[in-house]
């Protein structure tokens, strides 16, 4: 009688254990996969991250803000001749270098709204160059075997726990299986955000620009040009915010306790997407863009 409830006790028992093991494998595949891209994602320019959507805006752009952008340095230009000649009594203190300092603020005008596109997708490919840089300069991989380490301690001690200390642990690594698949996703959505707000920048860019060489609605045109520089920033704050996950995760590896190694691998992955989440601000509030 004893031995056919210790082979009922010993099925069960293996039940679990493959339950907590499947919960493990799948666990960090999502997260591990997705950290182990972000270099790729935040280094990629507007063109280069999808094709079909940067020659839509660019198409709205031409299409739509250029033409608004015209009026709007037409009418910057005619205030600027008309707050020229007012300083200087009515043209009443006459000099020849006015009309030549207004041709060429003029010209520098036309030339920033005709350029807007190439100046724009400069600072991308700057933010690009420093993400790349980033990348090669962190030290270890992103893409993080975290399943590994912890699957061999589980294996370790799985073998020692009973019934219900398996069935904690599986309904542990469940729900953490579960919270793991959401930070990947909200991972995603932080990466996809950025693009898409991207996007929206350089869809209106000409309309700030028409206003760059006027002094009081310069402040316009400059603190759209901040801001485009904060998102190319912020691609480098990502990989900042990479690699401190990385030599945090790391640290798991000497842990031998599996449940707090667990839970603090967890802790790590919501402190990456909640730094994730900060960049942006961080990156306005240095270059204070608003």
């Amino acid at each position: 009688m004893n031995s056919i409830v210790d082979k009922i006790t010993e099925l069960i028992k293996e039940m679990l254990q493959g339950w907590v093991l499947t919960n493990l494998e799948g666990m960090f595949t999502d997260v591990n996969d997705k950290v182990g891209t972000i270099a790729g994602e935040v280094s990629k320019t507007p063109s280069g991250w999808n094709a079909g959507i940067f020659s839509m805006i660019q198409n709205l752009s031409n299409t739509v803000i250029v033409p608004i952008a015209g009026i709007i340095i037409t009418y910057v230009l005619c205030y600027e001749l008309i707050t020229m000649v007012i300083d200087r009594n009515n043209m009443h203190e006459f000099d020849t270098s006015l009309f030549i300092r207004y041709l060429f603020k003029a010209c520098i005008a036309v030339m920033l709204l005709s350029r807007t596109s190439d100046i724009v997708m400069a600072v991308f490919d700057v933010g690009g160059h420093m993400v790349n840089s980033a990348a090669s300069a962190i030290t270890g991989s992103t893409n993080l075997d975290v399943g590994v380490t912890l699957m061999s301690m589980f294996n370790s001690q799985l073998s020692t726990m009973e019934i219900g200390e398996l069935i904690g642990l599986g309904l542990e690594t469940m729900i953490c299986s579960l919270c793991m698949k959401i930070m990947s996703v909200l991972i995603t959505v932080i990466l996809y955000g950025r693009m898409i707000e991207i996007y929206l920048y350089v869809s209106v860019a000409p309309v700030p620009f028409a206003t760059f060489t006027n002094r009081e609605w310069g402040s316009i045109g400059s603190n759209y040009l901040k801001g485009v520089i904060a998102l190319a920033f912020q691609g480098f704050f990502i990989m900042v915010c990479v690699a401190i996950y990385a030599v945090l995760v790391n640290t798991v590896a000497i842990s031998g306790n599996l449940h707090s190694a667990l839970w603090q691998v967890m802790a790590y992955t919501v402190v990456l997407c909640f730094s994730l989440f900060k960049t942006g601000s961080v990156s306005r509030s240095i270059l204070n863009a608003h």
